[in-house]
């Protein structure tokens, strides 16, 4: 070996060695302390074991103001390449908060830039691994343009290929945009926060005094503001999460979503569902019950679990098949739709009509939520968002109604008007402009005050309204409902759609994009 190659890998050596160590032992220690993980232990855990593929190992920063000329270091703060998960490739970027606080430069923006192009290119999901202190104050502008150039690529991507952000850190100011253009959210309790102006500056402006935790941690933004998808107990759930949504996700938008076998029958009945709905349409029951029983080992992976929780969504699979589900939950607000269900469900159903998953629709919803805070904050708008994402949609969509489907409701939920493909109902199902109650104050309105014993004038209404209009089979009659199906009976029906709607293919008129009433 000649002297200059020595030089050269021996040089090579040490940077590397260099990048491994990032920030030193003592501020991985101090990652350690505060129930951290490493960017390279992250991505460890998130990766087959062995896959992962490096690229910019060596890049450094380019500031020379504020003496940071001579503080450098390999990698500049971010980890970047490719790996597998489950034997499908995917590109990884993850902030090392022990460099710079995995403040952002522009060599770093460039870093993630580079991957996340690849990944447009090849088709590929993108995993982002945020834990950072914002952008660096000493290259000004640079870090700016280097958020503006990730947001870009966000957006490009968005739709393309899957992107899911995981917090494990903070997370503030612009730096919570990427986050928030891609298509899921994942944070750790107690370790992350995103909020856009931190307590310091609230407590300035307006006054008020809240923690860090209030603010922005795991579970406010998984409860309050809807931004956060997923809230896991420490950073190994939010990976392990990352691995099982992959698992019901394609690599992209030309791709099918992954089949996975089971064991679990195809013509398997369920009696239960025949019991399910009480006889009473006034009182609750629990719809996690109803997915439970039809799909695939019983297994539903809930999305956005604590927020909006008067509807679910999740992923499941039907015959090995993975599907999207949005069902209404009667066990939370009657299962009325609302301001934060209407934007959670459509956000939803548009993630999946962009990834080909079929969705699968369980209806049981009496109507918008009425009163004043939902009329002056906008449920006309949000409400026409889920209607809007249902009719846009060109995937196989399934549906059944289990019980109530009263008024525009009934039509934002899959409705065969809005091409549903598919629409079952349950005997239970009452498919009607409202409720028996509600329409015969109305139609009888005269009887009612004429009758000598209102109440059971009342009564004998409300029965005749419920044989006449509340039951799925006029519906049924006029081609509304393809089939009034025994419940038990769910499962096999949904899966023989399912298949039969394999090779679907549906468009809309050519144009730019639609206007979504945003």
């Amino acid at each position: 070996m000649t002297l200059r190659r020595k030089k050269i890998l021996d040089r090579l050596e040490r940077l590397d060695r260099q990048a491994v160590a990032a920030g030193g032992e003592e501020r991985t220690q101090k990652q350690h302390a505060a129930g951290k993980l490493t960017a390279r232990e992250r991505i460890d855990l998130l990766l087959d074991a062995g896959s992962f593929v490096e690229l910019d190992r060596l890049v450094t920063h380019r500031c020379t103001d504020f003496d940071m000329a001579d503080k450098k270091i390999p990698g500049d703060g971010v980890v970047t390449g490719y790996g597998q998960v489950d034997g499908k490739t995917i590109f990884v970027f993850a902030q090392d908060f022990t460099v710079f606080g995995g403040s952002l430069s522009g060599a770093f923006a460039e870093k993630i830039c580079k991957i996340m192009d690849m990944a447009i290119k090849t088709g590929a999901p993108v995993i982002g691994l945020n834990d950072s202190g914002g952008a660096r104050i000493q290259e000004g502008v640079v870090s700016l343009a280097g958020y503006a150039d990730i947001f870009l690529r966000n957006v490009q991507a968005s739709g393309v290929v899957p992107q899911i952000s995981v917090v494990l850190g903070p997370c503030a100011g612009g730096a919570v945009y990427s986050p928030a253009i891609t298509d899921f959210v994942i944070m750790a309790r107690e370790t992350s926060f995103m909020f856009i102006t931190g307590p310091d500056v609230i407590k300035t402006v307006t006054h008020e005094n809240v923690t860090q935790e209030e603010l922005g941690g795991a579970m406010r933004h998984a409860t309050t503001s809807g931004v956060a998808h997923f809230a896991t107990d420490d950073e190994k759930q939010a990976i392990a999460t990352v691995r099982e949504l992959l698992s019901f996700l394609p690599s992209n938008n030309m791709d099918a979503p992954p089949k996975r076998a089971t064991q679990d029958p195809t013509d398997r009945r369920d009696p239960r569902l025949t019991e399910l709905v009480p006889d009473d349409p006034m009182k609750p029951y629990d719809m996690h019950e109803v997915i439970g029983a039809v799909v695939d080992d019983g297994w539903f992976f809930e999305v956005h679990k604590h927020f909006a929780r008067n509807i679910l969504c999740g992923f499941a699979r039907l015959g090995g098949d993975t599907v999207g589900v949005v069902a209404n939950q009667p066990s939370v607000l009657a299962g009325c739709l609302d301001i934060d269900a209407s934007v959670k469900a459509a956000r939803f159903v548009r993630f999946c009509d962009a990834f080909n998953v079929p969705l699968l629709t369980f209806v049981d919803v009496p109507g918008f939520l009425p009163g004043t805070a939902q009329e002056y904050g906008g449920i006309i708008r949000h409400g026409a968002k889920l209607l809007y994402a249902y009719a846009e949609a060109t995937v196989p969509k399934l549906t059944v109604i289990t019980r109530k489907a009263y008024g525009g409701a009934y039509d934002v939920m899959s409705s065969k008007h809005i091409r549903g493909d598919i629409n079952f109902a349950w005997p239970t199902a009452e498919i009607a402009v409202m409720g028996p109650d509600g329409a015969v104050n109305i139609v009888y309105r005269n009887e009612l005050k004429a009758a000598p014993d209102p109440a059971k004038a009342k009564a004998e209404y409300v029965e005749r309204y419920r044989d006449v209009f509340a039951n799925p089979f006029k519906a049924a009659e006029l081609g509304y409902i393809d089939e009034v199906i025994h419940p038990e009976d769910t499962r096999p029906r949904l899966i023989s759609s399912l298949r039969m709607l394999a090779g679907k293919r549906d468009s809309n008129p050519p144009k730019k994009h639609g206007n979504i009433p945003l």
